[in-house]
């Protein structure tokens, strides 16, 4: 899991991107990176830790362009600790490419053999994302005709992603001297929306993991990237989409609504709160063939995503709701911590409870998702 942001914008997109970041830092805190574009060069900064940490006056300064991605880092692949798989990565051949990733791919391992032996491609970290952005500069250079791109190389390379690379991928892209890419395994496991923002100079899009990126800085939805599909925006703002996987088919991730994403966020036309009450009526029918509401006095949630699915149970059975764990504001999600140790000690401080809440009480406690246990223990 990790947030993907890309703005095409008439303005400099450095503060727009920073501002989608702290917006989507629930995905990910262990690093982030901006790169932005200006004149067919790229710019960069990207580091280990809290965007607010990653990112001073000096180094906005530094990011100049109306074109930008961002990314804002969970590890589920390489090490948690090394600052060098922090993204977007860049490469420089064919024509220059940085690309964010969010996701999974399953065949890494063979896609890197692959790459070496056959397209004298070499992987220089463990990350999978790197895996994905040689596996796009092949298809590229492949499918082009001469020293130029049109729109049907593009889509034609995406294809060819497609082809070769299993998992989940929602991607944001650039091109240097042509434009921003973006597109979403045929499977759509992992989520990506597109909106724009009308302005005196022209139209404005941005792609990013949660509509609530959009909805904070101002954009208006346009719909989710289909599974499968390839949108690109060239350098005057014009969209261009394709669907570029047969047999696409949706298949979302279901702990994106279970826990991932913000209730306030809809992913593929889902509101994500919405859904967490639907499984707290369904929790509700499911627990009173085991337990008699009788022999609960109260309900609480571990907060703070399991609220709505345990508001929703508490008023289906008929029992009081109560909040009896008081959360330190300024500890982040520690699911997404790096190392077990930190974790452990990060929960201890990030909740307590609230005494007489609990005192003399049989509790009905509702969590929403046990990864490692570290929270229920």
């Amino acid at each position: 899991m990790c947030g993907i942001l890309g703005v095409v914008a008439t303005t400099p997109v450095n503060q727009l991107l920073y501002d989608g970041l702290m917006v989507l830092q629930h995905r990910g805190q262990d690093a982030a990176g901006i790169a932005t574009t200006e004149d067919d060069t790229f710019h960069m900064h990207k580091g280990s830790g809290l965007v607010r940490d990653v990112f001073r006056t000096r180094n906005m300064r530094a990011l100049p362009g109306n074109m930008g991605i961002a990314h804002c880092r969970y590890p589920t692949a390489g090490s948690a600790f090394d600052s060098a798989l922090s993204q977007p990565f860049y490469v420089n051949s064919p024509f220059g490419i940085v690309l964010g990733h969010n996701g999974n791919l399953t065949n890494t391992q063979q896609l890197k053999e692959e790459m070496f032996r056959q397209d004298l491609r070499h992987i220089n970290t463990t990350s999978d994302s790197e895996v994905l952005l040689n596996a796009l500069a092949h298809e590229l250079q492949a499918t082009a005709k001469g020293c130029r791109l049109d729109l049907d190389t593009i889509f034609a390379a995406v294809s060819g992603v497609h082809r070769r690379c299993r998992g989940a991928y929602a991607v944001v892209a650039m091109i240097a001297g042509y434009g921003m890419l973006a597109f979403r395994d045929p499977h759509g496991i992992r989520p990506l929306v597109f909106g724009f923002n009308e302005t005196r100079e022209g139209t404005e899009y941005l792609f990013a993991s949660e509509s609530v990126a959009l909805d904070t800085l101002n954009f208006q939805v346009l719909r989710d990237v289909e599974p499968g599909e390839a949108i690109f925006v060239d350098l005057e703002h014009r969209l261009h989409q394709r669907q570029c996987a047969p047999n696409a088919s949706l298949s979302p991730c279901i702990f994106e609504f279970v826990y991932l994403a913000r209730p306030d966020s809809v992913i593929d036309g889902v509101s994500v709160y919405e859904a967490r009450l639907r499984m707290g009526e369904h929790l509700a029918d499911k627990l009173v063939q085991y337990i008699p509401v009788e022999q609960i006095d109260v309900v609480i949630p571990i907060p703070d995503s399991s609220r709505p699915s345990a508001m929703q149970l508490a008023q289906r059975i008929g029992v009081p709701y109560r909040e009896g764990f008081v959360k330190n504001r300024y500890i982040g999600r520690t699911f997404i911590m790096p190392g077990q140790a930190t974790r452990r000690r990060s929960v201890r401080q990030k909740l307590n409870t609230v005494a007489q809440e609990f005192k003399g009480k049989r509790v009905l406690l509702v969590d929403d998702s046990i990864v490692r246990g570290t929270t229920s223990r």
